[in-house]
């Protein structure tokens, strides 16, 4: 397994050309490192699920290097899922579409349709781009970590999760902690209306903008199998709790403006709530590193990416 950190123009064109030939490539997002294969290379997408240890029903995203290539994998979508990929791609919004032919149970768990995205970062399109040159159509990328566990937010977390479960054909490039830090906005097409299924940092209110409807709706039971929609997920070793108070030795995160409790191990102090949701994995990662049995999280209050952060904390607590 190699890192590569800052890779070069030379370096991308070599994970693309690993990518065709069936290796691994973990890879950084605007929203966190994902763990990518060929999305038309079935041996290669199973070995996704293999080093996640994720089950082979749960479907996976299908990454693109722009709008141009969403045809290839989506047939028969609404016209508010073209407004809404103009305004938001490259960005953090998947968009779960009816699949096209080319799109194989292997990639949509077994389902008629298919979650895409163009994701922002730099390095992230360039090697898409760059797959896409040499006649890949696609990448297939969960998060690149253990599955159910903390999502990875730079190269390090990455080779700590997974490096023993790489190959010495497969590579992880290393572009920086992610800017985001929590997992894109998912979004159901396949009505009407749009249904958001996975809250992230664009909101409804700003879906809403774009679409010639009152208001986006939220579902929590719906019937699509998407990622990160199972009732425990983003889990830390520690158990996580948002109500009750520290005890000595206890992790705590919270807002920069919130003291912290006496004996509690200050985790991170985010000014912002961008900045929480940019260090929530990243704290977490932390709390575990210190051995803390217990995170105790004092959860931002609004809506937008707020409401994103309370989704991933109220599943990361969940766990048994």
């Amino acid at each position: 397994m190699e890192i590569i950190s800052n890779p070069t123009r030379v370096e991308i064109n070599k994970a693309a050309q690993a990518l065709k030939d069936g290796h691994l490539v973990a890879f950084p997002t605007e929203t966190v490192y994902g763990l990518g294969a060929d999305a038309t290379n079935e041996k290669a997408v199973s070995r996704i699920y293999s080093v996640k240890g994720r089950p082979t029903d749960h479907p996976l995203i299908v990454h693109i290097s722009s709008i141009n290539q969403l045809d290839k994998w989506a047939v028969d979508f609404p016209e508010y899922a073209i407004k809404l990929a103009k305004e938001f791609w490259p960005g953090p919004m998947t968009l779960i579409l009816k699949r096209s032919e080319i799109a194989k149970d292997f990639i949509s768990g077994g389902q008629d349709n298919v979650g895409v995205r163009v994701p922002s970062h730099p390095v992230a399109l360039a090697l898409l781009s760059e797959f896409e040159r040499l006649g890949g159509l696609g990448v297939a990328a969960p998060s690149a970590n253990r599955f159910g566990k903390v999502s990875p937010t730079s190269s390090t977390d990455v080779q700590e999760d997974l490096g023993m479960y790489l190959e010495d054909t497969d590579q992880i490039l290393d572009g920086g902690r992610s800017l985001v830090g929590i997992e894109s906005t998912i979004i159901n097409c396949l009505s009407k209306l749009p249904v958001v299924l996975r809250p992230g940092s664009i909101s409804n209110g700003q879906i809403n903008k774009f679409i010639d409807a009152e208001k986006c709706l939220e579902s929590k039971l719906v019937s699509v199998n998407a990622p990160g929609l199972l009732f425990a997920h983003y889990s830390p070793n520690a158990k996580v709790l948002t109500d009750g108070v520290p005890n000595v030795g206890d992790g705590f995160l919270a807002l920069a403006e919130i003291p912290t409790p006496s004996g509690a191990i200050r985790l991170a102090s985010p000014e912002t709530v961008d900045q929480f949701a940019k260090v929530l994995y990243q704290s977490l990662r932390f709390g575990d590193k210190k051995g803390v049995k217990r995170i105790f999280v004092s959860i931002p209050h609004g809506d937008g990416v707020a409401t994103a952060i309370r989704d991933r904390i109220q599943k990361a607590g969940n766990a048994d």
